[in-house]
């Protein structure tokens, strides 16, 4: 299968439903919500009888994929509240939508498998804090080579401080995964509730 390696921000490359911005948060911000999400109480996350390699925490609501619904999490904590309103600025939305957001820790050689986030949610935004993320982008379902004109898989560059949004097409017709990242980095992931139709 080909993978094809693409600028984050090119807008020629990427699914239709993805946006993405370099240096949404300065470095010191970046420092100072690195130093509080360490000292949260982040617990390996569990898939089913799988126990993944990274950790986090939800608030908002956990995801039971035995019962396959959302259960009770704690609230957001107020320390989190101005990078919500900051990244529902960005979204275009009031912070109250944004009522889902998963801390999540990859050590060195963390991964995260091919998925697409439970559908429970609409839009999805990520931030990016540490080292330098890669995300991995296929159609869902998955299509041979063949039948694929942008040749298989898409992989993009997350740099540290950005911000990304997982929209439309991008959210429901594809899949993607994180590759494992050499040295430490976190994610602040936010989803917006999925409207009944």
């Amino acid at each position: 299968m080909q993978t094809e390696l693409f600028d984050s921000g090119s807008a020629d490359a990427v699914p239709e439903g993805w946006v993405y911005q370099e240096e949404f948060l300065g470095r010191d911000e970046e420092s100072s919500l690195i130093e509080f999400l360490q000292g949260l109480p982040l617990a390996p996350m569990q898939y089913k009888q799988f126990l993944a390699r990274r950790r986090g925490i939800s608030f908002g609501g956990h995801y039971d994929f035995d019962a396959n619904r959302l259960r009770p999490s704690p609230s957001l904590p107020e320390e989190l509240m101005p990078l919500r309103a900051r990244a529902a600025a960005w979204l275009d939305v009031e912070a109250a939508a944004i009522t889902h957001v998963l801390v999540a820790e990859y050590r060195p050689g963390t991964p995260l498998g091919w998925h697409r986030d439970v559908p429970e949610f609409e839009d999805i935004v990520g931030i990016s804090l540490g080292e330098e993320g890669l995300l991995e982008f296929r159609r869902y379902p998955p299509r041979s080579l063949r039948s694929d004109p942008l040749g298989g898989r898409l992989r993009l560059r997350i740099a540290p401080r950005s911000i990304y949004r997982i929209s439309g097409p991008a959210r429901w017709n594809w899949q993607h995964a994180v590759l494992a990242s050499p040295a430490l980095r976190y994610s602040i992931t936010m989803r917006t509730p999925r409207t009944p139709t």
